[in-house]
């Protein structure tokens, strides 16, 4: 059998390292910060400096992590007056619906190109699930985690998707329908749209608020889930608020 280089990963400290990650996502459920510390444990890992080699690879992208721009604060009041079905507009019904603040996240100081990125991806993870069309909750968040894994190799959300898996394969099936083989449909469908998609990261999503959410998709190949348990639109309350009956095709 060809698994002796188990031996070589399974030491101590990576054993201990992985346990420390464990406690980490059981606690995120409670506590989003818990999310936090995960990407912020990985800030001066291996895995954190092939995902920037991997990003600096296209071009815009490298030019983004160059000028570090992170733009001005969501303002949910601002982007309710903008067009109607603009990716401002639908972003702001739907977090206003949800009760959500656009500044849950956690910024670091930025030290390195690694602290730019975490924050970036802190501050457009909200966005990705209003362009992607994956649910804000347990039944979405593995697939928009796996857009942009499949764009960026992002540790902190290899990890935790990685981690979650783990713990529903230990816990088995959930009463709500979220198990093991649920957790490799949302992945690999997440993992697909975020390979067809063009590059997300390098976006100036700021200055492009007041664009039909549609023309975006179309513009950036996104292939939105509009149906289904792990798509938002099939939350009543939510198509409610941004008033469809059906998504625009794209």
């Amino acid at each position: 059998m060809g698994f002796k280089y188990i031996n070589d990963i399974a030491t101590p400290d990576n054993i201990n390292q992985l346990l420390t990650f464990i406690d980490h996502v059981a606690g995120a459920g409670t506590d989003v910060n818990e999310v936090f510390d995960i990407s912020d444990l990985l800030r001066d890992s291996p895995q954190m400096k092939r995902c920037l080699t991997w990003m600096r690879e296209d071009a815009a992208t490298a030019q983004m992590i160059e000028e570090q721009y992170l733009g001005p604060e969501y303002e949910l009041d601002k982007m309710l007056q903008m067009p109607e079905g603009s990716l401002g507009w639908t972003y702001a019904r739907v977090m206003s619906a949800l009760g959500y603040e656009p500044h849950f996240y956690r910024l670091r100081n930025i030290e390195t190109d690694a602290d730019y990125v975490i924050n970036r991806i802190r501050k457009t993870h909200d966005l990705h699930h209003i362009l992607t069309g994956f649910s804000m909750d347990d039944f979405g968040e593995a697939g928009v985690l796996s857009v942009t894994v499949a764009q960026t190799g992002y540790p902190g959300w290899i990890l935790i998707n990685l981690l979650g898996m783990l713990l529903d394969f230990f816990g088995g099936p959930q009463d709500n329908g979220i198990d093991v083989e649920y957790d490799y449909d949302i992945l690999s469908t997440g993992i697909k749209m975020g390979r067809d998609a063009k590059p997300l990261f390098p976006v100036k999503w700021e200055e492009r608020f007041e664009q039909p959410l549609d023309d975006l998709r179309s513009e950036f190949n996104i292939q939105p889930v509009t149906e289904g348990q792990w798509s938002w639109y099939s939350r009543p309350h939510l198509r409610d608020a941004i008033a469809l009956t059906e998504p625009t095709p794209v």
